[in-house]
């Protein structure tokens, strides 16, 4: 029991430090509120998803995205509008963040980083994509 009760305070502490990971980066952390108030205009809005395709289909995302992985962000900037605002996504908005300082820098609009777990713990939805089927 007592084995049992250690290594439950070890999880909760590391997840509360995963939790409360200090924000360093020049980009905003959106919250959920401000997310939603972005995309309710599409026509100005890119989401790009900058997390693994195992990730995004474990996870799920935006409805709508482009899927760029964060270490090929740099080599795919022709891809990737200037004139539209930009969300960057990760599970927890740090690679999302790292990305979002990149592409500030380039000269892209960007309104910040947000994470698809935290948005959807703030009571956003999230859509779910189902695994191909292998033949």
């Amino acid at each position: 029991m007592r084995k049992t009760a250690i290594l439950a305070l070890g999880l909760i502490a590391s997840l509360s430090a995963h939790a409360q990971q200090a924000w360093d980066h020049a980009v905003k952390q959106l919250p959920r509120a401000e997310v939603d108030a972005l995309l309710a205009q599409p026509d100005q809005v890119l989401v790009l998803d900058v997390r693994r395709p195992d990730e995004v289909t474990a996870k799920g995302s935006f409805p709508v995205y482009l899927s760029i992985q964060a270490k090929d962000v740099e080599q795919q900037l022709a891809y990737i509008p200037k004139d539209r605002t930009i969300i960057t996504v990760s599970n927890h908005a740090h690679r999302a963040g790292a990305v979002g300082d990149l592409l500030a820098a380039k000269g892209y609009k960007v309104a910040g980083a947000t994470g698809s777990e935290d948005y959807e713990a703030q009571g956003g939805t999230i859509t779910r994509i189902a695994a191909p089927v292998k033949p």
